[in-house]
């Protein structure tokens, strides 16, 4: 037996690391690990992006982060339940869930509903306020699962993709559009096809389903509040610094000025009253201008992570309904964060659509976090995982252990 040679040594901590990517708890912890730095960065961008604004409007700089911080903390205990949620208790509260989520979109049409931006999508009750398309939009993703994996052998036929998925998913999604919420319902649209997608209907369906999509939307954005903005953004001759593309300029006016490493945390120019939305919608052009790239690509690369575990946990689970739910959160959340960015960037117009767990807002931030908790829990069921899970030593054992050697 020859001995080992210099070069043959690191080729054991390579594969050590690579079995570690390939553990069967990967899926989970890239998801928590992820989840939570995206959750602090957009706490931290909340209260730098914020604070002039409140200042300006008469209250205390930290309003707005102390409220976005309400909401996480809210947040964090339904996270933290959900992920440790059996899958067959998820299956169990599909159809309740999705009614529930349904009453309380037609909530927005009686007199506790209210307009903001020209749509009418949230409820108030007293100082409490919720926008319930959110809530709809992960119960959605959890009905079509279990209706979808029922049906699963039947997909190749068209009455069985439409019934009663495609229809129930079209209701939903015309409750949100009543309300002229355009942007929410494309991201059902992507959240709906995604969950299709994953549950192998064929694809000359999605060709036609798609064709009719993107009529239905076409046809929506001409009778829509934001049509100037879709018409600024089609014909960039009419672009002015007070026109309908506002917004649109000086949000790349942000990044622009961001450079490779960020005019600094807390420096930005635009949230000086110059950038509408600074805190939610455009929080992506904030974050580029006092990060600059740098900090751009760490968020995109985080989400990046997001939708490679999402991929990883429908690879590997053996339950068509966790493929089919996380097939439709990753399409949500991930399409999402995709639409915002290239809105703030100038590859989309205006529609209004926030960043998932970095933009401000209360009910996308509560509902993000829930339907995170439930992607989790199904990455928990994985093969191997519950094992591999209670297998790890406990964090007092660890503490102790850590105490005896610092004594010996």
């Amino acid at each position: 037996m020859t001995a080992a040679t210099p070069r043959d040594v690191p080729a054991e901590p390579v594969r050590s690391r690579l079995g570690q990517w390939n553990s069967a708890v990967t899926s989970y912890y890239v998801l928590l690990g992820a989840t939570a730095l995206l959750l602090v960065i957009g706490l931290v961008m909340v209260l730098s992006s914020s604070s002039v604004e409140s200042l300006d409007e008469g209250h205390s700089p930290y309003a707005v982060f102390l409220n976005q911080a309400q909401f996480a903390l809210i947040g964090l205990p339904i996270f933290f339940v959900l992920m440790r949620l059996p899958v067959r208790v998820l299956k169990a509260v599909a159809w309740p869930a999705l009614g529930a989520g349904v009453l309380l979109q037609l909530l927005v049409f009686s007199p506790l509903g209210r307009s903001t931006g020209g749509n009418t999508g949230w409820i108030y009750l007293g100082s409490f306020s919720a926008q319930p398309s959110e809530a709809l939009k992960l119960a959605l993703a959890v009905w079509l699962g279990v209706v979808l994996a029922r049906k699963q052998a039947l997909l190749q036929r068209w009455q069985h993709v439409f019934v009663p998925a495609v229809i129930v998913a079209a209701g939903a999604i015309g409750l949100v559009l009543l309300g002229h919420d355009l942007g929410t319902a494309m991201v059902m649209i992507l959240l709906v096809f995604g969950a299709l997608f994953v549950a192998g209907v064929p694809m000359k369906m999605f060709a036609v389903a798609g064709a009719a999509g993107i009529g239905v939307v076409i046809a929506l954005a001409q009778t829509s509040n934001r049509t100037a903005r879709i018409g600024s953004w089609l014909d960039s001759s009419t672009c002015s610094n007070s026109g309908a593309c506002y917004q649109t300029l000086h949000g790349g006016w942000g990044l622009a000025s961001g450079g490779i490493g960020g005019l600094g945390l807390g420096q930005s120019r635009e949230k000086w009253s110059y950038l509408p939305a600074a805190h939610n919608d455009f929080i992506f052009a904030i974050l580029g201008e006092e990060l600059g790239l740098v900090g751009t690509l760490i968020v995109l690369g985080l989400f990046g992570l997001l939708a490679f575990a999402m991929i990883r946990v429908i690879r590997r689970h053996p339950d068509p309904f966790v493929q089919i739910t996380t097939g439709a959160i990753l399409c949500w959340i991930i399409g999402q964060a995709l639409l915002n960015v290239a809105v703030v960037i100038g590859l989309a117009p205006v529609i209004g659509v926030p960043l998932p767990l970095v933009s401000a807002g209360g009910s996308a931030l509560i509902m993000t976090m829930a339907a995170l908790g439930v992607v989790i829990s199904f990455a928990r069921s994985e093969p191997g995982a519950a094992e591999a899970l209670a297998a790890r030593p406990g964090v007092v054992r660890r503490s102790l252990a850590v105490i005896g050697r610092a004594r010996g």
